[in-house]
């Protein structure tokens, strides 16, 4: 979930991020509709593993242990945990990592594919290192100008391929974009020899 000026700081409630002064927390809830509840609903049915930074992991591990009827797999499947600090939990299915190379032999093993959910600072990681192959961004048509960002630390260079849109009764544009190899350069108007 990201503003236009993309910013993808505490999306769910007033409460959620406040750090660096963030006063704009739930800012997606005036956006929910039919086409967008489908969409989540679709995404919590899948079957994943998750990577998450530390901050957004204790934000989960305190709310969703308890509501499981909302989104059953988020219990069952592994939680993989960037932290220099952490070193254990009670929620089940938790494991905690430390390095980019941990992320490396995890994205090079078999299982469940990984989703990452929230976590800035390390989809940043994972976006200078190449280590993303999938996209699936939430566009919501307002911008925040202050928060924390999803390219704020600069990816490198990278295509991408839509391969879904969607755009909700409110304006909320719904699209996933798989990796595309290298970025492609030419002149704009100049015909092909």
């Amino acid at each position: 979930m990201i503003s236009l000026d993309g910013v993808m700081q505490a999306p769910g409630g007033p409460e959620e991020d406040t750090s660096g002064s963030f006063k704009y927390g739930g800012w997606t809830a005036p956006y929910g509709d039919e086409v967008g509840g489908e969409v989540v609903q679709k995404e919590l049915s899948q079957t994943a593993d998750y990577l998450l930074g530390r901050k957004t992991f204790d934000i989960w591990a305190a709310y969703w242990p308890e509501h499981a009827d909302f989104w059953p797999g988020i219990n069952e499947g592994t939680k993989y945990v960037m932290s220099s600090t952490m070193k254990k939990s009670g929620w089940k299915n938790t494991v905690f990592i430390e390095s980019l190379e941990d992320i490396k032999k995890l994205k090079n093993s078999e299982g469940a594919n990984i989703q990452v959910w929230g976590s800035s600072k390390l989809i940043q990681l994972l976006l200078g290192n190449d280590l993303v192959d999938e996209l699936c961004l939430k566009i919501y048509p307002l911008t925040l100008g202050e928060g924390k960002k999803l390219f704020d630390s600069g990816p490198i260079p990278a295509a991408f391929t839509l391969t879904e849109s969607v755009v909700t009764s409110t304006g909320v544009i719904i699209a996933g974009y798989k990796r595309a190899g290298e970025v492609k350069t030419g002149t704009v108007g100049a015909k092909e020899q």
